[in-house]
């Protein structure tokens, strides 16, 4: 077998064996810069002290308190409390794009485009126009995932064969019942990976919109941790965003396996 077939079935057991032989071979080579000093510990902490961080960090004896704790479950709830206005608002606003040409020639002009803008830049004018409290971060949460997502969703209403379309309307479907009941399903599968991404573009924004003003996240956390120069705690706090994403994103897809279990699985 070629290693050159994007089409060959991979082994589960063969996929998991790789996946962390490449995890402990950058887990090696980090060891062995940090251990030989090629790096000083203020740029790259070895992995046994981000270690330690980790669990200074999830309980300090001095304040008897879980920092950790604490931070993860603010951003968990800014990430849970932005991720249900991006689908509140960003499905239904792809499903019209998708579902009718001008709706989408009309709105396309005006979400596209911020697809490829840097979102980050948003971040004062949003400071300007909604303050510096709660509701300006699940807002900039939201504004950077649903620029992703309605373009996704508009997408996927348009990938699904027009036949589906028609065969609805030859049964005496009205125009928008054949897009609901025919063409809507057939594109919930891609809706749902849609949704996927957004959440995890929630999550590389997290530190961005707990910049300003945080009283408690992971984001706020690593600020603090920077102009300490803990850099071991930043390291602690990114591993931490990064697992919490991963645990996330293999979540959704796993409930969307459930969900449409006739899907391919990848």
């Amino acid at each position: 077998m070629s290693i050159w077939n994007p089409y060959e079935p991979l082994p589960q057991l063969t996929r998991k064996q790789l996946g962390i032989g490449a995890v402990v071979a950058v887990l090696v080579v980090w060891a062995l810069i940090a251990g030989l000093g090629l790096v000083s510990p203020n740029r790259l902490p070895a992995p046994w002290q981000v270690v330690g961080a980790l669990s200074y960090l999830a309980w300090d004896g001095d304040q008897g308190r879980s920092l950790l704790l604490t931070a993860t479950a603010w951003s968990i709830g800014r990430v849970i409390a932005a991720g249900m206005l991006v689908v509140a608002i960003g499905i239904p606003i792809g499903v019209l794009m998708g579902a009718s040409t001008r709706v989408n020639a009309a709105l396309s002009p005006l979400i596209d485009p911020f697809r490829s803008a840097p979102v980050v830049a948003l971040l004062p004018i949003m400071v300007m126009w909604f303050g510096i409290g709660e509701w300006m971060k699940v807002l900039f949460l939201f504004v950077g995932a649903v620029v992703f997502l309605i373009p996704m969703v508009r997408d996927a209403i348009q990938a699904v064969p027009q036949a589906y379309w028609i065969s609805a309307r030859d049964l005496g479907a009205s125009h928008w019942e054949a897009v609901r009941h025919a063409v809507l399903p057939m594109a919930m599968p891609r809706i749902a990976d849609a949704v996927i991404v957004a959440v995890s573009v929630m999550w590389t924004y997290i530190t961005v919109a707990e910049y300003v003003n945080a009283r408690e996240g992971l984001g706020q956390l690593i600020q603090n941790a920077r102009r300490f120069s803990a850099m071991d705690q930043v390291f602690a706090g990114i591993i931490v965003i990064i697992a919490l994403a991963l645990i996330t994103y293999q979540s959704m897809r796993y409930f969307k396996k459930r969900m449409y279990p006739w899907e391919t699985a990848q």
